[in-house]
């Protein structure tokens, strides 16, 4: 398929398949002249040719085609969820499903008591009451260092460490910047962090006060809280119907998760595993997507 003239680029919608093009590899982009050569695109006379598959994404003249399978390249202000695989002096070293490993240091954590202070030789000996291998977090990217690693801070009581829930893993490509990746779906009592970095968390819900960084047992403990069997359910249900929309390729957001729930209800929690019925609650959610939009 060519494209003489791109449609200007729009932010992402709740029908982003019907909004974004696809290329394979040796797929002309576009014949136009005008247009400047970006990152996945090679060109071969007049003709720009996508050199990976993915999606063609436009700024102002420039046309670069993104990867749909690839890891996780962070900007500044990213929303990550990863999990602790290191302790070293000073700093925490965290997967955050990229090429390399974050960087978490002592002076971008919230400490207990809530005081913004240098961080002492005795916080450092009480590193691992804070965080440990295999614990997993929310953080936003801070910065990078030099050698391309990223900087994590978790000083906002939205982050830290993750508790009463599971988490999912989808291709980063499937979830697009928002205006905010912390949702509520308010008919199931379940909260959702979607990691730029296609590391999802589905947990209970939990309000969140500013005085909960004077609490450390609410920013650090280890325990869950006491769980519903119902809300259980709820978890795993929404766990699953993200599942299906990354198996069928959906872009994911809470819009879609809200209705992909929705349209799961009519099944049990575990057969939204097999094959078929993902298909059929895809379909069902991406129907309702449409409909609301041409409310």
């Amino acid at each position: 398929m060519e494209f003489e003239a791109l449609a200007p680029r729009t932010e992402l919608a709740d029908d982003e398949t019907d909004r974004f093009h696809v290329v394979t590899p040796g797929e002309v982009v576009t014949s136009d002249s005008n247009y400047m050569r970006g990152h996945g695109t090679y060109s071969e006379g007049e003709k720009l040719i996508a050199s990976v598959a993915g999606l063609i994404e436009r700024v102002n003249k420039l046309i670069s085609v993104k990867p749909m399978r690839a890891r996780f390249t962070g900007e500044i202000g990213d929303v990550v969820v990863g999990r602790i695989t290191e302790l070293g002096p000073k700093r925490w070293k965290v997967d955050i499903n990229s090429r390399q490993e974050a960087i978490l240091l002592l002076s971008s954590i919230n400490l207990p008591g809530g005081v913004q202070r240098r961080k002492s030789e005795s916080d450092e000996l009480q590193m691992q009451n804070f965080f440990r291998e295999g614990h997993l977090l929310s953080a936003e990217i801070q910065q990078f260092f030099q050698d391309g690693a990223a900087s994590l801070q978790t000083r906002n009581v939205k982050y830290g460490k993750l508790r009463n829930g599971s988490l999912v893993v989808v291709q980063p490509g499937l979830i697009k910047r928002s205006k905010s990746h912390f949702a509520h779906l308010p008919s199931c009592g379940v909260d959702v962090i979607l990691g730029l970095n296609g590391y999802i968390w589905v947990s209970k819900h939990v309000e969140l006060s500013p005085d909960l960084a004077n609490q450390p047992e609410g920013l650090y403990s280890d325990e869950n809280e006491e769980i519903s069997p119902t809300l259980r359910e709820n978890i795993a249900r929404v766990c699953n119907c993200i599942s299906a929309l990354s198996n069928a390729q959906c872009f994911i957001n809470d819009t879609i998760i809200q209705y992909a729930y929705e349209a799961s209800l009519e099944f049990e929690a575990k057969d939204l595993l097999k094959e078929g019925i993902q298909l059929q609650v895809v379909a069902t959610a991406k129907e309702m997507v449409r409909d609301a939009m041409q409310l």
